[in-house]
């Protein structure tokens, strides 16, 4: 089954928001339900702060919205996260960059984005002077807990878990502790009974080398791919090279940041990231565990930074790609944003072979404006999945006038 794509300007697709943005830490932030209604739910910040939530209804194409939190931060960081129990109350998660609080708010009626009840807050985060940021929710049926990370006061990637039925948010837990770094995580679920997380030693304006590693949580443990124990939870937290690693920077003398994670149907993990041979060449690379080892293969050149730099300045954020993401339900298929004829254009790339070799269609051409940070919503196994990106005008992550374009595809399996 392929997709059916006509390739035309970012401008000519259509808007889902005409002031919309996001940072790529803070995942889902699109996700589909079906039940009374089948509509894909997605979380977005204005440029003014505002948090919200959006619906895209796949019977009669309507979009709709409501504000969550008006002015919570002018700052991209701040957009928030996404989760949909089964019955159908969506759980929407957001703070400010670094904030104090991390909030939260459901559904009173669900399917209904004006029924959020009140906002209630994370009890605890880690001591330090960070407060919180990028909410990560994931549901683990077999626990029967839905567990949320973020990065915290200490400035690491932190968690606590929620029991389904009566109980409180347990005390934060730092997962990963670089020496003086701050790691950078996505993380995915199976759906049943593991987390994956793929991170980065930091942030590579700031580490010399960066390198992309992998581990997962499992029955309270921390393992390998291979199913090996690393140490139970109760030992946290972990060091990166006690993960697996997956791309090393320091072999190769250059810097990665982490772009997504997936599992495919046979448990899987795909990982998404960028390399960069200079600020100005990003290239972006795929690996595949294949149930024996890592296969690492480079996809393509994916450019040079897209924020548009003042002038007379110096970069600020010169390791910010277009970016690119997985299908979560099924990783052999990539969405991502690569300067052609510099402007930066969103593509989809297919794989057959685990990333040996792909083919790419393109979803916009001939743009006036970059198209960035495509996100592909989590679909649960429906055939067509709402695609969405940022299209417009983006100097710094305080300073941006993007909308939200959108394209319904029918994914290639």
């Amino acid at each position: 089954m392929k997709e059916e794509l006509i390739s035309m300007q970012g401008e000519h697709h259509s808007n889902f928001t005409e002031d919309g943005a996001w940072c790529f830490f803070a995942d889902p932030r699109a996700v589909r339900y079906v039940g009374q209604q089948d509509r894909t739910y997605v979380g977005w910040l204005t440029k003014q702060g505002h948090v919200m939530i959006g619906t895209y209804d796949h019977r009669d194409g309507s979009v709709n919205s409501v504000m969550i939190k008006p002015t919570l931060q002018k700052d991209d960081h701040a957009n928030p996260s996404l989760y949909i129990p089964t019955d159908g109350r969506a759980i929407i998660y957001y703070s400010a960059h670094n904030g104090k609080t991390m909030y939260y708010r459901q559904m009173e009626t669900a399917e209904d984005i004006s029924s959020f009840s009140a906002e209630q807050e994370l009890p605890e985060n880690t001591s330090g002077m960070h407060g919180y940021t990028y909410p990560n929710p994931i549901h683990l049926p077999q626990e029967q807990k839905q567990y949320v990370f973020w990065r915290g006061g200490n400035f690491k990637p932190n968690f606590s878990s929620l029991p389904d039925k009566e109980g409180t948010w347990s005390e934060p837990q730092t997962l990963i502790m670089g020496e003086g770094a701050r790691p950078y995580v996505k993380y995915a679920s199976n759906g049943k009974d593991t987390i994956w997380f793929a991170f980065t030693d930091g942030h590579p304006n700031i580490e010399p080398h960066n390198s992309i590693y992998c581990a997962c949580i499992q029955d309270g443990n921390l393992s390998h791919a291979d199913g090996s124990t690393i140490k139970p939870l109760s030992d946290l937290p972990m060091l990166p090279r006690e993960a697996d690693v997956v791309f090393d920077g320091n072999l190769h003398d250059t810097k990665a940041w982490i772009w997504d994670i997936a599992v495919d149907a046979q448990g899987h993990p795909a990982i998404v990231y960028a390399v960069f041979h200079a600020n100005t060449d990003h290239r972006y690379w795929y690996s595949y565990w294949n149930g024996d080892s890592w296969e690492s293969h480079e996809m393509t050149v994916g450019g040079s930074w897209f924020p548009q730099t003042e002038q007379d300045a110096v970069e600020r954020e010169p390791f910010y790609s277009g970016g690119l993401i997985l299908d979560h339900d099924n990783p052999a298929n990539v969405y991502l944003s690569r300067s052609v004829n510099g402007i930066f254009e969103i593509e989809h790339w297919h794989t057959t072979n685990y990333g040996k070799t792909w083919e790419s269609t393109a979803i916009t051409s001939g743009s006036a404006s970059n198209n960035v940070r495509p996100v592909l919503a989590r679909n649960n196994g429906q055939e067509d999945a709402l695609l969405l990106w940022m299209h417009g005008d983006y100097v710094h992550f305080t300073n941006y006038e993007t909308v939200l374009k959108m394209k319904l595809v029918t994914r290639t399996q």
